[in-house]
């Protein structure tokens, strides 16, 4: 097992990427904090891993909310010890384009993606350092590297994680702490626009070369590798599981 014992904490852990994020450091041996701002969906996949043979635990977490981010972490410690992998996967989006994109639209999305990874790295960090071990994963997008249409809210805050990503990197390297960033392609709930309306669909779909959707549980072995020792030397790194969309 890569993660045996290991103590992970998923946010937005209930649903697509995240939750097979969470499944699969399971499986893998870790124990793993689901973390979503909808409860009940992170105690269906608690009981998907425990009915698998794992060990996890549901919370309800806001992430753009400083205290109920330090309410989470305080009680995956409480339970477990100490948290040696964090995946800052949550997320939302507010479509629309640029001029009519809504002040509450903008700072919405920002909140989550750049405040919620900010505000769980910190009240994680601590204990990183004290015990000269982390692995900081981050979700950003496709987004963030090309840019996109309809969503500039989204694309700024992705570009921005990947800066949060490379500073974390470099800031926390000398403890023997590593932070790396995975760019999934469509493979979450928030793209059921993109997969399904005929608007977007062939459109998108033209530019992956593997000519095909992802699936969340094929994203999620990325995690698995840049969170276990094999990614040991690995640091600031972006990797694009996109199908090829972001091939230079």
């Amino acid at each position: 097992m890569q993660l045996k014992d290991k103590v992970a904490i998923v946010t937005g852990a209930g649903q697509g990427i995240g939750a097979a994020v969470a499944r699969a450091y399971a499986r893998e041996g870790a124990k793993v904090a689901v973390v979503d701002l909808n409860v009940e969906a992170a105690a269906a996949v608690v009981a998907e891993i425990a009915a698998a043979g794992g060990e996890a635990l549901g919370l309800a977490c806001d992430v753009a909310a400083r205290a109920s981010v330090e309410a989470m972490a305080a009680a995956v410690t409480a339970r477990w010890g100490r948290v040696d992998i964090l995946v800052n996967n949550a997320g939302i989006t507010r479509t629309a384009m640029l001029h009519k994109m809504t002040p509450e639209q903008w700072q919405q999305v920002l909140a989550v993606h750049l405040t919620g990874a900010f505000n769980c790295l910190q009240a994680v960090v601590d204990g990183m350092i004290e015990r000269r071990y982390g692995r900081i994963l981050y979700v950003t997008s496709t987004a963030g590297v090309l840019g996109t249409i309809g969503q500039i809210n989204y694309a700024a805050a992705k570009a921005g994680v990947l800066g949060m990503m490379k500073s974390t990197a470099k800031e926390l390297a000398r403890h023997g702490i590593t932070a790396n960033a995975i760019a999934p392609g469509a493979a979450t709930p928030m793209t059921e626009t993109i997969r399904t309306d005929e608007r977007f669909r062939d459109k998108y779909l033209e530019r992956i070369p593997l000519g095909r959707w992802a699936e969340p549980d094929e994203i999620a072995p990325a995690f698995v590798f840049l969170a276990s020792d094999g990614a040991s030397y690995i640091t600031g790194q972006l990797l694009a599981a996109d199908g090829g969309m972001t091939i230079c």
